[in-house]
């Protein structure tokens, strides 16, 4: 974990190693002064000596001006260095994200990897910053302080390690609690994270249905379930501050009252006696930053296996050592293939055997859960079969690089996304080169035109997060258009004109016949008015094929789809679940 993280300091490796270099000048300025306080008292002040005060004055002003100077520059070099390091641990968690295969993503949870790109980093931000500058400052103003002590007078000096083995002892038992609270705290920033961000997206549903005080309930028991480990891991880091005055306080006195009679006896001066007061402030200061420091890292070493784990993690899926840089066509073959969502789970499809001719237009259909998505999916290698072998253009897919199979497969999903921007800039994640013309062809293919050309500023029309200013019809459309940029060899519809109207989804499906009729086309569906024109359809049931074939022979020979044809015919709304609870 601590080698992951150590090498994103990469270009900022020189300001890292250059800010213990000026803490430690600071430390040795800010460890003399409180020595030449000593001078001007007793060699000037007690001596009636202007001169002498004048002179160690001087230089303990010059001694602080370097002690600020060399602050400054420490101060400006950690935190350049660990913003640094917050960037590079940003960027190397984002860049591996983006290889991250559907599985990786499951794995991790979205609202995990957002709190470990936000609140984990932040962490590592921190710890780093204050172990380059106070964990260098803390132990040499310690060891310092106890050398100018025991230089000074070495009897007293017994006093420091007294107090500093029963502050030591009280501090180990306390950051020994806060870890392990740190630990699950992270786990609460999750779920929070995962409560904000369902509520975000889904706001228009909560509203719909009038369930904000059940969303309100559900952020309410995350709150205070981090509320409560939060408390008890501050609670129990507040108790350093009242230790450490005892022991200061009790250093005092035990100082003062020895201090008093080295000083009857003649082996103590008044100066002497001033300074060690400064040291044991500086040594006991030194500690508590030292326990602040540890707890800082014990949270922080939480954060840092987090990230790790993310730019550590090896895709599931990666690009062979020789990878076929091209599809020969839109031929797909399915060979006995199983698919488990969770290896040992359950099959989420089952012997599956197809093949589809290039340039061939299929349906399929079937209920919810029956594997209609996931068939689709193995396709352009966004899972991978557990058993078997998908082959597209004659090749197994796990034998292309996944960017040239990706490159001819386009899927347009259900729920597709569209990101902020104008129209035209969304259209051209299909192909970023496209010109205004190519971009109105695809739309008008898709029916996206019609109302695009109604926008006061067409194209350029502003598109918000999500595409949540347009309809759900509208952003499918967009979506459609989008994939057809690119000319794929292969085309998924994965229900992608659920929201659109009948006689819209007509006017696409006639489009794709004369436009791109050499593209092989998947149309998944629920409505059978949308696939009975495909040269086959494919009827799926629980992650197996029940039947596949044209809509004639589906009609004389599979009865599930006889009947939902039966249904939907007579105006109704049957489906697959439907169907199957008669």
């Amino acid at each position: 974990m601590l080698k992951t993280i150590l090498r994103q300091v990469k270009q900022y490796r020189t300001t890292a190693i250059l800010t213990p270099v000026w803490t430690t000048a600071e430390v040795i300025m800010g460890v003399l002064i409180p020595y030449v306080t000593a001078s001007i008292i007793d060699k000037g002040i007690n001596a009636g000596d202007i001169t002498n005060v004048y002179k160690y004055g001087a230089l303990m002003i010059f001694l602080s001006c370097l002690s600020l100077l060399f602050g400054v520059l420490s101060g400006w070099c950690s935190a350049h260095s660990s913003s640094g390091l917050a960037a590079n641990l940003r960027e190397a968690m984002y860049r591996n994200i983006q290889k991250f295969s559907f599985s990786d993503i499951d794995k991790f949870s979205t609202a995990g990897l957002v709190t470990r790109m936000t609140t984990d980093v932040s962490n590592i931000q921190n710890a780093f910053q204050m172990l380059l500058r106070t964990s260098f400052r803390a132990p040499l103003n310690m060891v310092s302080a106890l050398f100018m002590c025991f230089f000074i007078n070495g009897k007293l000096s017994i006093i420091f390690f007294v107090a500093m083995v029963i502050l030591s002892t009280f501090l180990f038992v306390i950051i020994s609690r806060v870890a392990k609270l740190f630990q699950q705290i992270f786990k609460k920033y999750d779920d929070l994270n995962a409560v904000v961000q369902e509520n975000v997206t889904a706001i228009r549903v909560v509203k719909a249905y009038v369930r904000e005080s059940h969303e309100i309930s559900k952020f309410d028991k995350a709150v205070l379930s981090l509320f409560s480990l939060n408390v008890k891991a501050e609670a129990l880091m507040t108790l350093n501050h009242p230790v450490m005055n005892l022991v200061s306080n009790g250093c005092i006195i035990a100082i003062s009252w020895w201090g008093a009679h080295f000083i009857v006896g003649g082996e103590l001066t008044t100066g002497q006696l001033t300074s060690l007061f400064s040291y044991i402030m500086t040594i006991l200061g030194s500690l508590m930053m030292l326990s602040m420091i540890i707890v800082s890292l014990t949270q922080s070493a939480a954060s840092g296996k987090r990230v790790a784990e993310v730019i550590d993690e090896i895709p599931d899926m990666s690009d062979p050592e020789n990878p076929i840089l091209s599809v020969k066509d839109g031929s797909v073959d399915f060979s006995h293939v199983y698919f488990s969502y969770k290896a040992g789970g359950d099959y989420a499809l089952e012997d599956i055997n197809l093949h589809i001719d290039d340039g061939e237009t299929i349906g399929i259909i079937g209920g919810t859960g029956s594997g209609k998505s996931t068939l689709a999916n193995l396709i352009p290698r966004l899972y991978d079969a557990t058993e078997g072998s998908v082959k597209v253009g004659g090749e197994d897919v796990r034998s292309y690089s996944m960017d040239a199979l990706r490159g001819e497969v386009a899927m347009v999903l259900q729920r597709n996304i569209l990101f902020s921007g104008t129209i035209l800039e969304n259209l051209r994640w299909g192909k970023e080169d496209a010109t205004l013309e190519e971009c109105k062809e695809a739309c008008r293919l898709s029916c996206a035109d019609e109302f695009i050309e109604s926008f006061p500023d067409g194209y350029d029309t502003l598109i918000d997060q999500g595409g949540t200013n347009v309809s759900g019809g509208q952003r499918q459309r967009l979506c459609i258009a989008r994939a057809l940029l690119r000319r794929p060899k292969i085309l998924i519809l994965d229900d992608s004109t659920s929201a659109v109207d009948t006689a819209t989804d007509a006017r696409i499906r006639e489009a794709f016949l004369r436009k791109i009729p050499g593209t092989t086309k998947i149309i998944i569906s629920q409505r059978i008015l949308s696939i009975k024109d495909a040269d086959r359809i494919i009827v799926m049931d629980n992650g197996r094929v029940n039947g596949f074939g044209t809509h004639e022979e589906l009609l004389k020979t599979n009865e599930i789809y006889s009947d939902i044809h039966e249904l939907q015919s007579s105006g109704g709304e049957g489906d697959f679940d439907e169907n199957k609870n008669q």
